[in-house]
């Protein structure tokens, strides 16, 4: 090992031991926690807003009241296991609020402190009321395991792992091929934690829609009728942001039983402490 790969690892393991990590509640992963709820909340709140104002909300009253109550018995789920399990103070920092927008584009969405926006377009999908809860319980999910705060702590630490490795290789004259390597490898590692981030709300989000009272077997339903709409992908799943149909559906079936379980202990008043 020459003398700046050297640097480039003491470099790297510096920094993996300076990182900030905490713990996802239920799953137990642990996460970059880089970026403070101060810092992050603000920024979501206001962006969420500004969406707001320039896209056309629904005007289909019975759609929207459907979505806003879906997404309230979903996220009063989530702020019962918190307060149950000494979250209060983050539990506070929600803002729950869930809005259904005009447009034919097959998506929803959910900021750092639970701002959810869905599209009619995905609704055809969702297809009834269990439908909609899975992908709500997803998009709630992702809040909930602070995954916005997430990727922007990935960000930093990747941009400070750029300088190090630009650092390190200066004097190097094979420093081309290295950082060719870097480049490759953090895309396909941001690629892959995002696609952790994706399998992680759709477990947390099973065990909140079954908590809120929904059918969890309808979450597996829901990607077998995208996989229909959207055909299968070529791209390999190694490179995509998420996991492909097919595996979300197998893993969404596989984790049914523990998800019933997890959301009856969790709903049980013997938590509450």
């Amino acid at each position: 090992m020459n003398r700046n790969i050297k640097k480039i690892t003491t470099i790297l393991l510096i920094t993996v031991f300076l990182v900030q990590c905490s713990t996802v509640p239920i799953t137990g992963r642990k996460r970059l926690d880089l970026v403070s709820d101060s810092e992050a909340l603000p920024a979501s709140f206001s962006q969420y807003k500004g969406f707001l104002e320039k896209n056309k909300k629904s005007e289909d009253v019975e759609k929207t009241k459907q979505i806003k109550d879906i997404g309230k018995k979903i996220s009063e789920a989530v702020d019962r296991f918190m307060r149950a399990n000494k979250m209060s103070k983050e539990a506070d920092s929600y803002k729950w609020e869930f809005n259904l927008i005009e447009d034919k584009t097959v998506n929803a969405w959910c900021l750092p402190g639970g701002k959810v926006v869905f599209y009619t377009g995905i609704l055809p999908v969702c297809e009834n009321e269990d439908g909609i809860a899975a992908v709500m319980g997803h998009e709630v999910a992702h809040a909930f395991a602070r995954h916005g705060q997430e990727r922007m702590s990935q960000a930093m630490a990747q941009q400070g792992l750029s300088i190090a490795v630009a650092y390190g290789t200066k004097d190097d004259k094979n420093s081309s091929i290295w950082n060719l390597v870097y480049g490759v490898g953090s895309q396909i590692g941001m690629l892959k934690y995002s696609r952790t981030h994706e399998s992680e709300a759709d477990k947390l989000g099973l065990i909140f829609m079954i908590m809120a009272g929904y059918n969890g077997t309808e979450a597996a339903e829901v990607w077998v009728r995208m996989s229909k709409k959207s055909g299968k992908s070529k791209q390999p799943e190694i490179l995509s942001t998420h996991p492909s149909n097919e595996s979300r559906i197998k893993e969404l079936k596989a984790y049914l039983p523990e998800a019933i379980a997890l959301a009856k202990k969790f709903n049980a008043t013997e938590i509450v402490k």
